[in-house]
């Protein structure tokens, strides 16, 4: 009785482990299949998926991805979790995972949640069924602290565009260069009410108070908020000479538009997602000279001091006849995806425990600079893109310019304040 409960026990185990089992399983010519589930009807989420189509056709036309010799083209499997999109709960957007995981039977995930809340609630989804992600849009630092706390569990999870942590790094390196040149030291905030914008506003209202700066003020808003003109009005009638912004929702260009009508003598600087790309030129009708503006990874803007970053922004251009508009995702995604295949050849398998530890040992020359994972799964961000991976700050010049002016290492243009900016002791 015993004996035949063990090898029932046996058989059902099997039965379980089957569909993993023979999904780690390729036969010569078979699809390595790539998920990407995000919120692609938004600016970053839909040029994300373009560019991981753009690595994918890059590498099947060299044959794809060989394990053991066997050749194998990229598949992409496609779907909307709008885990970014006002009101919808973060449940909604973990059944998506979860549909494409069954349904479509991927071996990997790049880009991956939109929003930090959904990533973080994503974790346990993708432990449960061993499916390695490179996420590529959501921010938040909370997620490495997991992956730190319980290493096997969560070790699926990857990340290879910035953080919130080093978004705030972006900032304070961009403001230690305004006080250096201007003297500035009185900012005033403004963010978008979801985990990874007031992260970054937490980090950069941290360094401003351990730097001398005096802090005038700080507002919240939630995503779809369409009037900023309060705001805007309390930063102007208390002096500020920094304005410091950071939103990714669409309706945050009209911030720019009531800044601009308002006339606030302060520099807006930040991120604002409607800002970033060569169309907000026309888009704000050639109203943001002196703006700056932060691209959370190097080849959504290209440098030409880091040629691999112009090799793939003028790949994008070439394909999709449209230069990239979005300051985050983009650039992270496709680098994703040669990551990836580069981890699958060393591994020589798609089973996802050995796709882990290759994924573990990357070190390459990417389009956003040097990429390496850290003990939390996180690509190392810095200054010099030959040692680390890289996020710049630009500003618009009066002529529609996009002029990188931090990091120093790649900056191809002094910062300037434009003459209508409140400068000290004026």
């Amino acid at each position: 009785m015993k004996k035949g409960l063990f090898f029932g026990f046996l058989f059902l185990s099997a039965l379980i482990s089957f569909p993993l089992i023979s999904q780690a399983q390729l036969k010569a010519g078979d699809p390595v299949i790539i998920g990407v589930p995000t919120f692609l009807g938004s600016l970053e989420g839909g040029e994300s998926l373009k560019a991981v189509q753009l690595a994918a056709d890059e590498i099947n036309a060299k044959g794809g991805i060989t394990i053991k010799g066997a050749r194998h083209p990229i598949k992409i499997e496609a779907s909307e979790i709008r885990d970014g999109a006002p009101g919808v709960p973060v449940p909604e957007a973990l059944l998506g995972i979860e549909k494409i995981i069954l349904d479509k039977k991927v071996h990997a995930i790049v880009v991956g949640p939109f929003r930090s809340e959904a990533l973080l609630a994503s974790m346990d989804l993708l432990a449960k069924y061993k499916v390695p992600m490179l996420g590529t849009i959501a921010m938040t630092p909370a997620s490495e602290a997991k992956i730190r706390e319980n290493p096997e569990k969560y070790k699926y999870v990857f990340r290879t565009c910035l953080t919130s942590r080093y978004a705030a790094e972006l900032l304070a390196g961009t403001m230690n260069l305004l006080t250096k040149e201007f003297g500035f030291k009185k900012a005033y905030l403004m963010n978008q009410d979801v985990l990874w914008a007031r992260a970054t506003a937490g980090g950069i209202k941290g360094w401003y108070e351990k730097n001398g700066w005096e802090v005038l003020g700080q507002d919240e808003f939630p995503t779809g908020a369409s009037d900023f003109s309060s705001a805007l009005m309390k930063a102007k009638a208390r002096g500020a000479q920094v304005l410091f912004v950071c939103f990714d929702m669409p309706q945050s260009g009209i911030l720019v538009k009531q800044y601009k009508s308002i006339k606030v003598p302060a520099l807006l600087a930040g991120y604002v997602s409607p800002m970033t790309g060569d169309a907000a030129w026309k888009t704000f009708d050639g109203q943001i000279g002196g703006l700056l503006e932060a691209v959370w990874e190097l080849g959504n803007v290209p440098s030409v001091k880091y040629p691999p970053s112009k090799a793939f922004y003028d790949a994008y251009k070439a394909k999709y006849k449209t230069a990239l508009q979005a300051g985050h995702g983009p650039a992270p995604a496709y680098e994703s995806v040669y990551v990836l295949k580069e981890a699958i050849e060393r591994a020589g398998t798609i089973e996802p425990d050995a796709v882990v530890a290759a994924l573990k040992k990357t070190d390459r020359a990417g389009v956003m600079g040097r990429i390496r994972f850290d003990e939390g799964n996180q690509v190392v961000y810095g200054t010099d893109p030959t040692k680390e991976a890289v996020a710049v700050m630009f500003q618009w010049s009066e002529a529609g310019e996009q002029r990188i002016v931090y990091p120093t290492t790649i900056a191809d243009k002094k910062i300037w304040a434009p003459e209508w900016v409140l400068k000290p002791g004026k």
